[in-house]
C-alpha cells in the first residue's frame, strides 16, 4: 500500500501519497482554512432561498437543507467543501448537518516528516516539479503536453502534441488522469482531446481514464469532437486552484525552500509581491528563523519572477 507523507510547514501542511518513489496524489492544506470533515457549531439563517450556517461570521451554504431546525437556532454542521481561493474565492464553503447517515468524509492519515529534517523526501519524490505544474498548468509527456486551465465552471485540460491522434489521445488520457490525481483536481473537469475517428478508438480513451482514476467519479464517453467530461467529488482546492492566489502560494513555497538552506541568518530576496505577503506574516518569518537558527531579513528585487526568490547569507 502506498504511503502518505505529511509535512507541516510554515503557513501550510503538505500531504503526498508516494508510490514507487513518485507522488501520485497530493494536497496542500492552507493554515486558516477549515478542512473538510471538520464539525462546527453555528446558527441557521436564510439568504433568499439559500440556507446558511453562520459560524463566527463565516457563512457555510447548506445545499441539503436542515429539517426540524428553525431560523436563528443553533446547529452542528460538518464542512463538506472548503473555501476555494483563486478563480472561485467568491464562493461560500459548503456544509451539511452533522450526524445522521451521510457518507463520511475521508480524512488523511499518514507518516509525519520532521520539517525541516535531514532528508527532503517530498522533493525527492517530485514535489518541486509538482509545484511547477500547479504554477504553470503545463504537463509534458513524450510526444505531447497538457495545459490545465481553472475556470469558475470547470477545470479544462487541453491536449496537444505531435503524435498521431489516436496514439496521442490514448497516452494523454493516462497522463490527464494521473495529473488530476496528482494535482488534487475535483468537481467538473473537461478534457479536450484531438479528434479520434471510430468508436473502438474512442473507447480506448475511456478505458485509459478508468484504469487510473479511483472511484467515485462519473464521466461521459469521448465524443466525436474529442471532448470528455469527468465529475469527481470536490471537497477542497486543487493545487492549481491554490496557485491562482499567486503571491501567497509562491511565498509559502519560498519558505519551504529557504527552510532547507544551511543553518544561520538569512536574507530572503524576492519579488516585491512576495515580500508584501511575508511582511504581513511576521510569525512566518519568526518560525523560519527558529528553523534555520538565525535572524531573517528581506530584500526586494523587482526583476525576479514571483517563483524566483532565493536566500542569501545575511
Amino acid at each position: 500500500m502506498p504511503d502518505w507523507l505529511i509535512e507541516r510547514g510554515i503557513g501550510e501542511t503538505r500531504v503526498a501519497r508516494i508510490k514507487d518513489g513518485s507522488i501520485v496524489e497530493a494536497r496542500i492544506l492552507v493554515d486558516g482554512i477549515v478542512p473538510a470533515g471538520t464539525e462546527l457549531v453555528g446558527r441557521l439563517k436564510r439568504s433568499g432561498l439559500q440556507l446558511i450556517a453562520d459560524v463566527d461570521g463565516q457563512e457555510y451554504l447548506l445545499p441539503d437543507g436542515v429539517p426540524w431546525v428553525s431560523e436563528g437556532a443553533e446547529l452542528k454542521i460538518e464542512v463538506t467543501r472548503e473555501i476555494i481561493p483563486g478563480v472561485e474565492s467568491w464562493k461560500r464553503p459548503l456544509a451539511r448537518q452533522a450526524g445522521g447517515t451521510a457518507q463520511p468524509i475521508h480524512r488523511i492519515a499518514g507518516l509525519e516528516q520532521a520539517f525541516p529534517g535531514p532528508s527532503n523526501k517530498l522533493s525527492d519524490a517530485g514535489w518541486d516539479d509538482l509545484i511547477g505544474e500547479a504554477r504553470s498548468g503545463a504537463i509534458f509527456f513524450e510526444g505531447g503536453e497538457l495545459h490545465v486551465f481553472p475556470t469558475p465552471a470547470m477545470t479544462l485540460i487541453d491536449v496537444d502534441g505531435t503524435l498521431p491522434p489516436e496514439q496521442l489521445a490514448r497516452l494523454a488520457a493516462h497522463e490527464a488522469a494521473r495529473a488530476i490525481l496528482r494535482l488534487g483536481i475535483g468537481g467538473s473537469i473537461g478534457v479536450d482531446f484531438p479528434t479520434v475517428v471510430g468508436k473502438a478508438a474512442r473507447a480506448q480513451v475511456d478505458t485509459a481514464i478508468d484504469e487510473i482514476l479511483p472511484r467515485p467519479f462519473e464521466r461521459t464517453s469521448l465524443n466525436g469532437f474529442g471532448f470528455l467530461q469527468i465529475i469527481r467529488p470536490r471537497r477542497h482546492a486543487s493545487l492549481v486552484d491554490l496557485a491562482q492566489d499567486r503571491a501567497p502560494f509562491e511565498a509559502r513555497a519560498f519558505l519551504r525552500r529557504a527552510a532547507f538552506e544551511p543553518a544561520g541568518s538569512k536574507r530572503l530576496v524576492a519579488h516585491p509581491a512576495i515580500l508584501a505577503v511575508l511582511e504581513g506574516k511576521p510569525d512566518w518569518l519568526d518560525e523560519l528563523g527558529r528553523q534555520v537558527g538565525g535572524e531573517i531579513s528581506l530584500r526586494a528585487d523587482p526583476a525576479l519572477p514571483m517563483s524566483g526568490g532565493y536566500a542569501e547569507k545575511a
